[in-house]
C-alpha cells in the first residue's frame, strides 16, 4: 500500500515522502497513529500543492533577504564609546549591541547569532561586519567606533 508520510518515521522515511509499505502496517500503525495517509489521487494533489506553496514561500523569503542585504550594505553604524588613551575600549561591542543598534536606529531586525566570523570589537576604528540573512545571502556593512 502506498502512503504519504506526515512525519519522519524511523526506518520508513521522511516527512512528505511517498512510500510503499505493507497494508497491515499502514492501516494498523501509520494511519491509525497519524503518521501517514493513504496515497490517493486527492492526497497526492494536496501534497503537490503544499510543495508548490513551500517553494513559493522560500523564494519570497530569499527575495526579502536580498532586499534587506541591499539596504544593509549602504549603512554605516557609528558607536560613540568611552575609551582609553591607547584606543582600547572600556568594554566591547558585541553582536547583540550591533543588532540592538540596527533595530533602534534603522528598524532592521537581525538575529545576533547570525553574524559570520564575528569577534567582539575592543578597539577604536572602522570594521566590516558580515551577517547571514538567509541561506547563502550574506550582507556586509560597516561599523565605525569613535571614542570620547
Amino acid at each position: 500500500m502506498k502512503v504519504i508520510l506526515l512525519t519522519d518515521v524511523k526506518n520508513v522515511g521522511k516527512k512528505n515522502e511517498i512510500k510503499e509499505v505493507a497494508a497491515g502496517y499502514a492501516r494498523n500503525y501509520l494511519i491509525k497513529h497519524g503518521f501517514a495517509v493513504e496515497a490517493t489521487k486527492r492526497a497526492l494533489e494536496i501534497l503537490q500543492n503544499q510543495k508548490n506553496e513551500a517553494a513559493a514561500d522560500l523564494k519570497a523569503k530569499k527575495q526579502e533577504a536580498l532586499d534587506l542585504k541591499e539596504k544593509l550594505e549602504k549603512l554605516t553604524i557609528t558607536f560613540n564609546v568611552k575609551s582609553g588613551t591607547d584606543g582600547k575600549l572600556f568594554g566591547s561591542i558585541n553582536s547583540g549591541k550591533i543588532a540592538d543598534e540596527l533595530a533602534k536606529k534603522h528598524n532592521i531586525t537581525v538575529d545576533r547569532r547570525k553574524f559570520v566570523d564575528f569577534e567582539n570589537i575592543t578597539k577604536l576604528g572602522n570594521y566590516e561586519v558580515k551577517v547571514e540573512l538567509f541561506k547563502e545571502v550574506i550582507a556586509k556593512f560597516k561599523i565605525e567606533v569613535i571614542g570620547w
